[in-house]
């Protein structure tokens, strides 16, 4: 009976681990893509073209952004033997973009890269690629959060997880661009920058979170004390 109670324990502590992490991926990867401060943009720079036009290029963009997102997320352990980079590093200096990235949400500022009518006219054959697949929704803090999350997913199923979690959040951009204009219409301009400093306020305490996760190891390693 005991043996049965201590391994059912050891599931559940593993599910809860499984859960936090996918909750984490979950939340960070929203809050960071954050699809409703792209939304703006998107209807922008679309406005000028026919319904099916936008449905094309809301879905080229997400798949686009998904598809690079997990392939940096994969290949995020060849860059680190590659350039010699640690995790350790990565996750500070990780942790200091994104607490930059979200100080400037708090403040309700457009963090992404800014499109003037030059660009937007330069880009309108293929502006699903570029700029709203990357690097709008697909963005440099997007990305060192999935290398990361994925560095720390140590099991296949955690990576599965992070995965799906990347695939939840293409779909809810996607979702979120094909309802752009009722949905800016909704929220109005109070209730847009109210979820942007909101998401802010998330991502500067994941950024701390990381900051010293990847700190601890290292002051560690100076001193020679033992993990």
């Amino acid at each position: 009976m005991k043996r049965r109670f201590g391994v059912s324990i050891h599931h559940i502590k593993t599910m809860d681990n499984l859960l936090s992490f996918f909750l984490l991926s979950l939340t960070s990867l929203f809050a960071l893509m954050n699809p409703l401060n792209i939304m703006p943009i998107y209807i922008g720079m679309t406005n000028h073209l026919h319904r099916d036009e936008k449905i094309y290029v809301a879905k080229k963009s997400t798949f686009t952004a998904f598809l690079a997102l997990i392939i940096f997320a994969l290949s995020g352990q060849f860059i680190f033997k590659f350039f010699g980079i640690s995790v350790n590093s990565f996750k500070i200096a990780g942790g200091c973009i994104f607490f930059l990235i979200g100080y400037d949400m708090l403040q309700a500022k457009i963090t992404r890269t800014k499109i003037d009518d030059e660009n937007s006219k330069k880009y309108a054959d293929d502006i699903s690629i570029t700029p709203l697949a990357i690097p709008m929704i697909c963005g440099p803090g997007a990305i060192t959060n999935a290398i990361v999350l994925m560095s720390e997913a140590h099991t296949l199923i955690s990576k599965f997880l992070l995965i799906f979690a990347i695939l939840i959040i293409g779909l809810t951009t996607y979702i979120i661009l094909y309802y752009s204009d009722k949905i800016s219409m909704f929220l109005g301009e109070t209730g847009n920058k109210v979820l942007l400093r909101l998401m802010g306020l998330i991502i500067m305490v994941i950024a701390i979170e990381f900051f010293f996760s990847g700190l601890k190891p290292i002051i560690r390693d100076i001193l020679y004390l033992k993990p």
